[in-house]
This record gives structure tokens, C-alpha cells and sequence, in this order.
């Protein structure tokens, strides 16, 4: 990093999730957005940003600098290829070592962990360089615990490091009301929480004129997330057997030539056929955030009904597109979509009948053009990444001694 006059020099590290990633696979998901997104907001205020992340090939360069300037660093720590992140923590400590080292020649005015184990790698390597570290978590592992239960491949240190990171850097931040309400109940200071949300870019999320086009007369729902139980894509599939003029498409998951090798995909298309909507659920694979927005303003509906979801940038990006949404009133969902104004909140409850509530919106297009409408203006004003850039770098300044980090160098 140069010694800019007036810029400050924040370091982001994001062991699993790098903002040059393919989104759509096991691990890339709304964090990679998160990190290139706000990366390259600061990068575009005059801070310089460099983002530390796992080397998972060994054809990556060392170093790389994006479009927006910012540099991304391919740090060795564990084989160089891909591996779940739930198999990262050994290499956890060399990453740190790692970053103590590269910090130790030019250390950053701040640096910003996302994910537990980043907040590890983060704190041990600025420990003794006196960093200051803020921890934004993506996640936390006592919400997986409580719904995966035995199914949470987490490694059972999870918690307590999370604590422990936590406890010991300078600020946390949390991306809505729910998370707070976790984290105090772990013990963590609510003086040092800041609630900052995920955001949204409202130029490349926008309402697409004639995106529908001509080729079905179905309403058309949509639901859009990684390939994983939890994103609740059969509960919309069975909600479907009840929405008997709609057609439902589900986007996420690895290019669609591979998708069937996907053990989920394999059990939503079981369960299509098992419900008699198979000619009605269309597969999507994997869609690039380019043709997303199409996508999304050419929905009836964005249905996102995870059974548990820490932020979920999709409502967000829906509503951006105008597009109204029906989401499950947990986590950051509680947040962002309001009930009645920009779509509808359901329970997480099976039993609740989420056909109905489809059928009913789907009848009332002048409700569905209020609700879409609503959530434009929504997004507009709370969910840019203007203003997640302008909370994220109060917090900063919270912190830090650097007065340019606690607002925007122009």
C-alpha cells in the first residue's frame, strides 16, 4: 500500500470468499458480493484496499488488481486448490503468520475480517502490530447449530472462536437486528456492534423493460440461492402443486450441464415429480449476476424462503428490480422486506400455507405493482452501496485513529 495523504489503508480478509470468485458454488455466495462490492465502494472514495485471500489454485497469480483498483492477494495457506471452508481451520494459523509478516513491513490503518475464520486469522496477525480489527461474521455458527443441528458440519470450535474474536476486536459488525440480538447473547458488548446492512448496486439492479417476453402465459415465480437444503427451494417446489397457473424457476447451483450431478438438484427434481409440478420447475443452474436482473424483473414473484438466512442479499436485489417478494420472516429478511409495503412475510413453519399466500398476491397485480414499487424506493434509500460504504467507514473510524476512515474521501 502507497502512503496516500489523505487515503486510509484498510486491509479485508476473506479466507473462503474472493471477490474475483464464480458465484453459484458450495461456498461462493453473498460474501464474495459483499467483499468486491465494498472493496471497490472504498477503492472509489480514494482508500486503498487490499483484500488477503486463500490461494485455492496454483495457476492464480501472487497478486492481482480489479477494474476498481482494488488488490487482491492470493495468500499460501493449505493445499493450493479448492476445498470446503469447513476444512480451513488448520490452515488458519499459517494465514495469519502470514499476514503478521506482510503487515509487519507496512501495516494497515484498519483491518476488516469477514467470516469467523478470517476474524482468527485477522486478530492473530494484528495482535502485535496493534491493528485495529473489525469483524463482520456473514454468519454465525450457534444459528447453524440451532437449525442444522447434527447436519452443521461446522468444526465444533466454531462458537468459541467466534467468541474470542469477538472479545478481542475493535468493533463488530452485524448486518441486521437479528444478528445483534445473537451476538449479545453470546456475550459480546453491544457497545461494540454496529448494525450495517448489506447492500445493492440500484444501476445494475433496475427494472428490465420486456424481460418476461412472450413465451409462457404462466405467472412466473422465481427463487434464487446456492444449491443447499437450507435455501428452502423444495418448499417452494411443494407450494407450487397449489399455484396451478404458475410456473416456478430456481436459480442457483453450478452450470447447468454439471447440475445434475448435484445430490440437491437431484432431490428437487424428485420432488417435483413426486408433487405432479415437474413440467412447471425449471432448473436454472447457475446464472451470472449480469443476467440476473432479466431474470429477477422478469418474475411474477421472488419467493425466498430459507428456513434460516443471516442477511439475503436476493429480496433485496428483487425489490431493486421492482420485482415484490415473499420471504420468511427470519434474519436479515425481518430487515429488509416489509410486510404488507415491498412483499409478504411467512413462517418458517411447513404448515403454514404458502400456496395460498402465492395464489392470493398472483390474483391482485394492481397489490403485486404497489409492493414492487415500495421496494424500489426502499432500496433506493437504505441499500445502496453508498450507504453501506458510509456506515461501514464510521465504524472504521470508530476504531481508528486515521480521520479520513471515518468518512468519504472525495
Amino acid at each position: 500500500m502507497s502512503s496516500h495523504p489523505t487515503a486510509g489503508r484498510v486491509a479485508m480478509v476473506s479466507e473462503h470468499a474472493s471477490p474475483l470468485a464464480e458465484l453459484g458454488g458450495p461456498d461462493a455466495g453473498g460474501q464474495n458480493v459483499y467483499v468486491a462490492q465494498l472493496a471497490a465502494q472504498l477503492t472509489r472514495r480514494g482508500h486503498e484496499v487490499v483484500v488477503y485471500t486463500r490461494r485455492d489454485d496454483p495457476r492464480l497469480p501472487d497478486r492481482v488488481v480489479t477494474p476498481e483498483g482494488v488488490r487482491v492477494v492470493h495468500v499460501p495457506a493449505g493445499p493450493p486448490a479448492p476445498l470446503p471452508k469447513d476444512e480451513l481451520l488448520p490452515y488458519i494459523p499459517d494465514f495469519a503468520a502470514w499476514l503478521a509478516d506482510e503487515w509487519s513491513v507496512e501495516p494497515p490503518d484498519v483491518v476488516h475480517a469477514h467470516f469467523w475464520m478470517s476474524g482468527l486469522a485477522a486478530v492473530t496477525g494484528a495482535r502485535a502490530l496493534g491493528v485495529p480489527v473489525v469483524q463482520t461474521y456473514h454468519a454465525l455458527g450457534t444459528v447453524k447449530r440451532r437449525y442444522q443441528g447434527t447436519a452443521d458440519t461446522s468444526p465444533p470450535e466454531r462458537v468459541t472462536v467466534e467468541t474470542a474474536v469477538g472479545r478481542e476486536c475493535g468493533g463488530i459488525i452485524a448486518t441486521c437486528q437479528d444478528e445483534v440480538a445473537e451476538l449479545v447473547a453470546m456475550g459480546l458488548p453491544r457497545r461494540n456492534i454496529h448494525v450495517v446492512p448489506c447492500g445493492v448496486d440500484p444501476q445494475r439492479f433496475a427494472p428490465v423493460a420486456g424481460a418476461r417476453g412472450t413465451g409462457s402465459a404462466r405467472r412466473r415465480l422465481l427463487t434464487v440461492g446456492r444449491m443447499v437444503p437450507r435455501k428452502g427451494f423444495d418448499r417452494a417446489i411443494r407450494a407450487l402443486a397449489d399455484v396451478p397457473d404458475a410456473e416456478l424457476l430456481v436459480a442457483g447451483g453450478p452450470e447447468p450441464a454439471l447440475l445434475f450431478a448435484e445430490p440437491e438438484a437431484e432431490r428437487l427434481w424428485a420432488l417435483a415429480e413426486e408433487y405432479g409440478v415437474a413440467d412447471r420447475v425449471t432448473l436454472l443452474g447457475g446464472v451470472s449476476r449480469d443476467r440476473m436482473p432479466r431474470l429477477m424483473s422478469g418474475a411474477d414473484l421472488v419467493v425466498s424462503v430459507p428456513r434460516y438466512e443471516p442477511f439475503g442479499i436476493v429480496p433485496v436485489e428483487a425489490m431493486a428490480c421492482r420485482t415484490p417478494v415473499v420471504a420468511t420472516a427470519v434474519g436479515g429478511q425481518l430487515d429488509t422486506v416489509v410486510d404488507g409495503v415491498t412483499g409478504v412475510l411467512v413462517p418458517t413453519d411447513e404448515d403454514h400455507d404458502l400456496g395460498a399466500t402465492l395464489r392470493g398476491l398472483l390474483d391482485d397485480p394492481a397489490r403485486l405493482a404497489r409492493f414492487g414499487a415500495a421496494g424500489r424506493r426502499r432500496v433506493l434509500t437504505r441499500y445502496t452501496w453508498d450507504r453501506v460504504a458510509d456506515g461501514v467507514t464510521g465504524v472504521y473510524g470508530a476504531v481508528s485513529r486515521v480521520p479520513s476512515l471515518s468518512g468519504a474521501v472525495r
